[in-house]
């Protein structure tokens, strides 16, 4: 900065008012100070900026699958409030695995980020609590916060549960089956209950919904699921299907073409996130839709509202979206209806 000064004839702190305060420094010195950084070929020192002002212009995203178009909808969304407010956002991936989680946390708290959204791995709260306790603000996205500690914005995934399944029984189907992804991340197990929500309603017992239990949220997991449902005899196989989401419905479906069975006339599937490639699918998917760019929306400012606030004004909220059925080609009544 001293070169540029000494070369624009202006003082070092002109300099940095034509960086940080540009408005309040006159044009043609502007121009001249402008100029001189562009000859000289001078970018500044933004960590040092950072360490002075003791925080960053950046905020942390860590969520479970960066693999996952859920996931890349949700970062668009926060990205395109983060760019508004002249931010920067750093991606994490946790690939729903604590010590990858911890780890990033640590790295974005070094980094003194304004703040850190996350979809967090099982048992996070404690690590979360710490951050915040230690000045981070943090905001749960597509999760809840159990002790209301966080503010979060999340879907009513019981409901999607119930749309789906109440969309198959609707349509005549009574063997279903539900192709979940680990069971011990809560929107799977929320979509679950909320099927057996539709089926107390018709009076059928939680045995009427067998659960395939997927090791991940994958196309591989649903070919594995969807081969173990191929390999059963035809009067055994469910009629249809519903998964934990579209990548997992998708996986099925590719397994059911490769075994010459027909969807929907031998097997419905409904999938859950209806993701971009859900309505591209050989045979376009019902799928659940969630609002995941609003979430991104929603969440990214929250986050900037809450690290805006003095201390004791912010008051933490929950934001629940409502998921809706989008009905397409994949599901149709059974075979025999």
């Amino acid at each position: 900065m001293r070169e540029v000064a000494a070369h624009a004839g202006v003082s070092v702190a002109t300099v940095s008012n034509v960086l940080n305060q540009p408005d309040i420094v006159a044009q043609r010195t502007r121009d001249r100070v402008n100029a001189s950084i562009r000859e000289l070929g001078f970018v500044r020192n933004e960590s040092a900026r950072q360490l002075r002002a003791g925080r960053s212009r950046t905020i942390g995203l860590v969520v479970l699958d960066v693999a996952n178009p859920f996931f890349t909808d949700l970062a668009r969304g926060v990205e395109d409030e983060a760019n508004k407010a002249g931010l920067a956002v750093i991606l994490c991936n946790s690939d729903d695995q604590e010590r990858k989680e911890k780890q990033y946390l640590e790295l974005l708290e070094e980094h003194r980020v304004q703040g850190v959204l996350i979809t967090p791995v099982v048992g996070a709260g404690p690590r979360l609590e710490r951050l915040q306790r230690r000045g981070t603000t943090v905001v749960l996205v597509d999760s809840r916060s159990p002790l209301r500690g966080q503010c979060s914005v999340a879907v009513d995934d019981v409901l999607g549960g119930d749309l789906a399944i109440s969309h198959l029984l609707r349509t005549g189907h009574e063997r279903i089956v539900y192709i979940s992804g680990p069971p011990g991340i809560r929107q799977v197990a929320d979509r679950r209950e909320g099927a057996l929500r539709a089926l107390a309603r018709v009076g059928r017992s939680p045995d009427s919904l067998p659960v395939i239990e997927a090791g991940a949220l994958n196309v591989a997991a649903g070919q594995k699921a969807g081969g173990e449902i191929a390999a059963l005899p035809p009067a055994a196989r469910p009629t249809a299907v519903f998964c934990a989401n579209d990548l997992i419905a998708l996986g099925v479906l590719q397994e059911m073409t490769r075994n010459k069975i027909r969807v929907p006339e031998d097997i419905s599937i409904i999938g859950y996130d209806d993701i971009e490639f859900a309505a591209a699918a050989a045979v376009p998917l019902t799928s659940v839709r969630q609002p995941r760019q609003q979430l991104g929306h929603t969440a990214a400012r929250m986050l900037l509202e809450e690290s805006a606030a003095a201390d004791g004004d912010h008051q933490h909220r929950q934001v629940i979206f409502e998921p809706e059925l989008v009905v397409r080609q994949s599901v149709a009544p059974p075979p025999g209806n």
